[in-house]
C-alpha cells in the first residue's frame, strides 16, 4: 500500500492546477509529515483504483505527538485523517466511500476516534459532518474535527 499511496499522492500533485507541488509537500514539515515513511507502525488506509489500476483518491490516518501535531491534531493516541479525491473525480461518491471504508477499518482495529481539519469553504465538511464528525476547535480558518467511534 505504501507505493500506492505515494502514486496516489505523486499524480494528485501532478494535476492540472495543483495547490502545492509534490515537491512544496515534501519540503514542508507540517505537510510532509502526513507522508514521509508512509506506512509507519499504527498507520493504516484506503485507496480507491479505477478499473485501469488508475488511483482516485486516498483516505488515510496516522498519530502524531504533541510535539510535532498534525493541521487536526486533538491527542497523541486519536489518528488524524487526511483525504484526498482528484479533481474530475469528485462529487461521485469515492470520498464517502472512502470515509466510510476507512472509519469501519479503525473501528475494526479499536480505534475509539479520529481527528481531521477541514478549511473554511471545503464541500468535504458537510459530507465529515454527515459521517458524525464535530467541530472540537478551530485554528484560524480551518475547524478541527472529531469522530468518536463504537468499538466492537
Amino acid at each position: 500500500m505504501s507505493a500506492t499511496v505515494a502514486r496516489t499522492v505523486r499524480r494528485r500533485c501532478r494535476s492540472a492546477s495543483p495547490r502545492f507541488t509534490r515537491e512544496e509537500v515534501l519540503a514542508t514539515p507540517h505537510f510532509a509529515h502526513y507522508v514521509t515513511g508512509w506506512p509507519r507502525p499504527g498507520d493504516f488506509g484506503m485507496v480507491v483504483e479505477d478499473p485501469t489500476g488508475s488511483p482516485l483518491g486516498a483516505v488515510w490516518a496516522r498519530r502524531f505527538p504533541s510535539d510535532d501535531p498534525g493541521y487536526g491534531h486533538v491527542d497523541p493516541q486519536v489518528p488524524e485523517l487526511t483525504a484526498g479525491v482528484l479533481p474530475g473525480h469528485r462529487g461521485r461518491g469515492i470520498g464517502g466511500a472512502l470515509l466510510d471504508a476507512v472509519v469501519a477499518l479503525a473501528a475494526q482495529s479499536g480505534v475509539d476516534q479520529l481527528s481531521l481539519s477541514v478549511e473554511g469553504g471545503n464541500h468535504a465538511a458537510a459530507l465529515y459532518a454527515s459521517r458524525g464528525f464535530v467541530a472540537v476547535g478551530r485554528e484560524g480558518n480551518s475547524d478541527t474535527m472529531l469522530l468518536r467511534l463504537s468499538t466492537p
